[in-house]
C-alpha cells in the first residue's frame, strides 16, 4: 500500500499535470492516511480552486489554517476561493493574515486591492441603486427544505458496526432581517458542533463519536453580516440565526444561478439600504489562462500531449471503479502504469513496467 508522501507526490505530478481530478483524489486518500498534515490540506484547496469547487476550497484551506495558523499559503488559498464566491470582506481579512506572514509575496498586495475595488463597486452599485419600498406591511415568510434520507436514531446505532454516514433533516423560515435555520439533531452535545460563517457562506460541522463527520456547506441565497449571527445548540435541534445584509425575500436557502434576486425591499419605517446588487462583469483571469493553454496545447497535441489529454478525458468519464483502477495502477508503478479495469488491479500490486531499453530505479531523498 502506498504511504502518504507518495501519494502526495503522485498528487502534485498530476497537478503539474493538470489532471486536477486526480490530483484531488490522490491528495483525499494522503489525507486519509495522514489527516493531521496543513500542507495536504492547502494543496488540495488549490486543486479543487482549478476545478472550480470553491466552497470545498474554503473548506480545506480552513482546516489547513486550523492546523498551522502559520502558513501563509492557506490564506492565498482561502482569500482566491473567497474571491471566486464574491466574498470580498471574507476575502481580504484572509488575506492581510497572510500577507503578515509573507511580506514579500506581491500576490497577497494584487488580490487586496482586487478586493478593495470590489468592495467599492459594491458600494457605489447600492448608492446608486433607487430603492423600490412595497406597500404591503412586512410579513414573516416560511419555507422548508429537508432532505429525503431519514433523521438518524442514535439509540439504533450498534456500536460495533464500522462508522454510519449521519444525516439530518434541516429547514428555514425568515423574517425582513433574518433567516432562521434549524437542524433537527436529537441529544447532541454542543462540543461536537462547528458553525462558520461567510460573507455568502454558511458551514455547519457535526462530529459525533461513532459516526462520520456530517458537513452541510450551501453557498446561501444572498448575503449575511456573520458578526451578527449566532447559534444555538438545543435538546432536540440546532437553531441557526443568519442576519441578513439586505432586507429582501430569500425565494430558497441555497443560491442557484437559475434564481434572480429580488430587488424590491419591504421597509417597515424609515430609509432602508437597496436589495442586494448584482456584481459587475469582470473578467476571469484564470477562464482566460486555461484558453490560453488550451489554444497552445491544440496547436501542438502530439506525442505526450495528446496522449495525456486522452488520459485526463478517460479519468473525467469514468465511473468510481475505473478512476480507482488508474488511480492505485498509476500511484503503485510510479507512473510507469495504467490500468482501467479494478477487477484485474484492485487485488494485487502493480509493478512498475519501465519502456524497452530501460530500467526502474527508486529515487532516494
Amino acid at each position: 500500500m502506498a504511504s502518504w508522501s507518495d501519494l502526495e507526490s503522485k498528487a502534485k505530478e498530476a497537478f503539474i499535470d493538470d489532471h486536477f481530478e486526480l490530483s484531488v483524489d490522490l491528495y483525499t486518500q494522503a489525507i486519509s492516511l495522514n489527516p493531521n498534515l496543513a500542507e495536504l490540506f492547502a494543496d488540495r484547496a488549490q486543486a479543487n480552486i482549478k476545478l472550480n469547487n470553491f466552497t470545498e476550497a474554503v473548506a480545506d484551506a480552513n482546516r489547513a489554517i486550523e492546523l498551522d495558523q502559520s502558513m501563509a499559503k492557506a490564506y492565498l488559498r482561502k482569500g482566491t476561493a473567497c474571491i471566486k464566491l464574491e466574498e470580498y470582506q471574507t476575502a481580504k481579512i484572509a488575506l492581510e493574515k497572510g500577507a503578515s506572514l509573507a511580506s514579500g509575496d506581491s500576490r497577497f498586495l494584487n488580490f487586496i486591492n482586487e478586493c478593495n475595488d470590489r468592495i467599492a463597486e459594491e458600494i457605489n452599485e447600492l448608492a446608486e441603486q433607487p430603492v423600490q419600498v412595497s406597500n404591503d406591511s412586512v410579513t414573516h415568510n416560511t419555507d422548508v427544505t429537508a432532505n429525503s434520507e431519514p433523521v438518524n436514531n442514535p439509540s439504533d446505532q450498534v456500536t460495533t458496526a464500522p462508522l454510519t454516514k449521519p444525516t439530518y433533516r434541516h429547514e428555514f423560515y425568515q423574517k425582513p432581517e433574518e433567516v432562521v435555520v434549524t437542524i433537527f439533531a436529537r441529544g447532541l452535545p454542543a462540543h461536537c458542533v462547528t458553525i462558520e460563517y461567510g460573507e455568502q457562506i454558511l458551514s455547519v460541522t457535526i462530529e459525533k463519536p461513532g459516526e462520520d463527520a456530517f458537513v452541510f456547506q450551501p453557498r446561501l441565497f444572498g448575503k449575511i453580516v456573520p458578526a451578527k449571527c449566532k447559534y444555538d445548540v438545543l435538546s432536540t435541534k440546532i437553531e441557526i440565526r443568519l442576519a441578513k445584509a439586505d432586507t429582501i425575500h430569500w425565494t430558497s436557502l441555497e443560491f442557484s444561478k437559475s434564481t434572480s434576486v429580488p430587488r424590491v425591499t419591504n421597509v417597515s419605517s424609515g430609509t432602508q439600504r437597496p436589495a442586494y446588487p448584482s456584481s459587475k462583469p469582470k473578467k476571469d483571469w484564470d477562464k482566460l489562462e486555461a484558453q490560453v493553454k488550451k489554444e497552445e496545447k491544440e496547436d501542438k497535441l502530439d506525442g505526450d500531449a495528446a496522449l495525456n489529454k486522452f488520459f485526463r478525458e478517460i479519468y473525467q468519464s469514468a465511473d468510481e471503479d475505473t478512476r480507482r483502477a488508474m488511480s492505485k495502477s498509476f500511484v503503485e508503478s510510479n507512473g510507469t502504469v495504467l490500468s482501467t479495469d479494478w477487477k484485474d488491479v484492485g487485488s494485487k500490486k502493480i509493478e512498475g513496467s519501465p519502456p524497452d531499453g530501460m530500467e526502474m530505479k527508486k529515487w532516494e531523498y
